[in-house]
């Protein structure tokens, strides 16, 4: 008998088990956040004129995409062709510019200004190139209408004149090389009225010189052969300068973007120029 009330009274004693823990409540989902989109009225900068409204342009927009909006509803002007300023005289904005971060309300007005056809600035380079080199073996070979007619077809008897022809085309065909391999442009046009001015001085220089070089009655430099060696000597030494800092700038920019840096000299000798001067590869042209 005190043994079962022993029992009964230890099973009475015993806690009671742990309620089950609570199920979570499942999280109310978040509602997206709203997104406050942009008007964008675009008007001419001299008349003042409404050219464009567009409704409903996301915050994210870059002033590159408003070109290329406005570019739709008027063919003529593609966004190469585009100025877009705050202010009718205030600075262009840059493409990568983001609506939502310029001094604007949920209603931005831009002043629109053409820059009349554009041109790549690779296209310039190889227009400023592909000229002189064309123009200086044009004199080298003689053809008819400048010189003499006797001279018609006729080659230099002096191994000097051969030689400079050798510079003068080894220098723009590197020129066009790098400017399909090597150049990495932070603008990617220009003007097209531009080109006639600078092909003008490649073209006319590279003519003026290659009459003087190649002209039947041209003599010899006066300190012969070693003033040849040595003027040989200081033009592979620029080449190989002028190439080395071309290679230097290239690195400074990655590929498709608009970054600008300060260059500085390498291990490389050719670059050490740096330190003096700000562009030498003009210096070793």
């Amino acid at each position: 008998m005190d043994v079962l009330a022993l029992e009964a009274k230890g099973v009475k004693n015993e806690p009671a088990p742990p309620p089950p823990p609570p199920k979570p409540r499942p999280k109310a989902p978040k509602k997206p956040k709203r997104i406050v989109y942009f008007e964008v009225e675009i008007l001419d900068g001299k008349t003042k004129e409404k050219l464009l409204l567009l409704d409903k342009v996301e915050p994210s927009a870059t002033i590159l995409d408003i070109k290329s909006m406005f570019h739709k509803s008027n063919q003529r002007w593609y966004p190469a062709r585009q100025s877009l300023c705050l202010d009718p005289k205030g600075k262009p904005l840059k493409d990568e510019d983001v609506l939502q971060q310029l001094p604007v309300g949920t209603t931005a007005t831009f002043y629109f200004k053409d820059l009349g056809a554009q041109i790549s600035w690779g296209t310039v380079f190889l227009a400023e190139c592909i000229g002189p080199l064309l123009i200086y073996l044009m004199f080298y070979f003689r053809l008819p209408f400048i010189y003499a007619p006797k001279y018609d077809f006729t080659t230099s008897k002096h191994y000097v004149v051969h030689i400079a022809c050798l510079c003068h085309s080894f220098h723009y065909a590197k020129r066009i090389l790098e400017t399909l391999f090597v150049h990495r442009f932070c603008h990617g046009t220009m003007p097209l009225r531009n080109i006639f001015k600078n092909c003008l001085y490649y073209w006319c220089f590279a003519a003026w010189m290659a009459y003087y070089i190649n002209h039947p009655l041209y003599t010899t430099p006066y300190y012969g052969e070693q003033q040849v060696k040595t003027a040989l000597g200081i033009f592979l030494f620029c080449q190989l300068g002028s190439f080395s800092i071309h290679v230097v700038l290239r690195n400074l920019r990655p590929p498709g973007s608009k970054t600008k840096k300060i260059p500085y000299p390498t291990k490389n000798p050719f670059t050490w120029i740096f330190i003096v001067v700000s562009c030498p590869n003009y210096t070793y042209e």
